[in-house]
Formats: C-alpha cells, sequence, structure tokens
C-alpha cells in the first residue's frame, strides 16, 4: 500500500510540475504578445502624436504669416553663449538659456530654432542680444537690429553668432 501511496504522489508531482512549466510556456508566449503589442501602440501613438504637432503648427502659424527664426554659430567660435533674446516689432518674443550641451551642439555645426510666429507681409525690424563669456573670461553684451521683408509664404531668418559680431541671414 506505501508503494501505491508513494507511487500515487510522484505520479501527482510529475503531473503538477508538467502543467506549472505549461502554463509557464503559455504565459511566456501571451507576455511577449502582450509586448509586442505595446509597443506597436506606443508606435502608434508617436506616429500620431507627431502629426498632430505638424497640424498645430499649420494652424497656428499658416504659411502666409510664418516667420521662423534660427541661431547658429560661426565655425571655430569658442566663446561661452550664454543666452539669446530677440525682440520683433520692439515687443519681446524669444529669450532662451543655453545648456552645456546645446552651446556644445551649436559649435559642432548644429542650428537651433528659436523662434517661430506669425507676422504680416512688410518690413520687420529684429533685434538680437547675445549675452556671454568671451574666451578671455570677459563679458559679452551684443545687442544688433537687422531688417528683413515678409512677403507671402513662409519665412526664415538665420542670426550668426561670433564673439566680435552677429550676422544675419536672410533665407
Amino acid at each position: 500500500m506505501k508503494k501505491v501511496w508513494r507511487y500515487f504522489a510522484l505520479t501527482m508531482a510529475v503531473l503538477v510540475l508538467s502543467c506549472s512549466a505549461y502554463a509557464e510556456d503559455i504565459s511566456k508566449d501571451q507576455m511577449k504578445g502582450l509586448d509586442e503589442q505595446v509597443q506597436d501602440i506606443k508606435g502608434d501613438v508617436l506616429g500620431i502624436a507627431a502629426q498632430l504637432t505638424q497640424l498645430e503648427e499649420k494652424l497656428l502659424y499658416p504659411s502666409d504669416t510664418q516667420v521662423a527664426v534660427f541661431v547658429s554659430l560661426v565655425e571655430g567660435e569658442q566663446f561661452r553663449l550664454d543666452g539669446v533674446s530677440l525682440e520683433l516689432g520692439g515687443k519681446s518674443v524669444a529669450n532662451h538659456l543655453y545648456s552645456f550641451k546645446e552651446l556644445e551642439a551649436l559649435q559642432k555645426g548644429g542650428v537651433q530654432r528659436i523662434y517661430t510666429g506669425n507676422v504680416t507681409t512688410g518690413d520687420h525690424d529684429l533685434q538680437v542680444t547675445l549675452i556671454g563669456k568671451s574666451e578671455s573670461g570677459a563679458g559679452l553684451l551684443r545687442t544688433e537690429t537687422f531688417t528683413f521683408n515678409k512677403s507671402v509664404g513662409p519665412k526664415i531668418v538665420e542670426i550668426i553668432l561670433a564673439e566680435n559680431s552677429l550676422g544675419f541671414r536672410d533665407w
């Protein structure tokens, strides 16, 4: 009788272990399937977010009135850029303080969009103020005013920063 109980107990143990192993296989497959579905949903959400951003920009800044201002550094400039301030038509439209990584990106040839807005057609004054430190450690404060003409269609303006001057490119 003891042999029968041992055999029965051993059989039940093997049966329980095989069922739990089967359940683990199913749950691993199900988890993998759920993980793939979650990744697909995340991709869809990111795609929708990008489309919404584009639509928002088209609604807020129609191409007839859109102006975008970009900032770049002259190649090889090593001064420390702390901040840039923009005034368009006498109104402050953008202020940006630069982190080390942003400055490093600009020094490597990067370009930053600092402002996007709406303006009417015609001439507009853009005042740019640069704040920073020269390579020698002296404080830098440069302010220059540029004039650009906005016609029908989008307008792109680039401010080119250097330690000794500010440049302007009208695209």
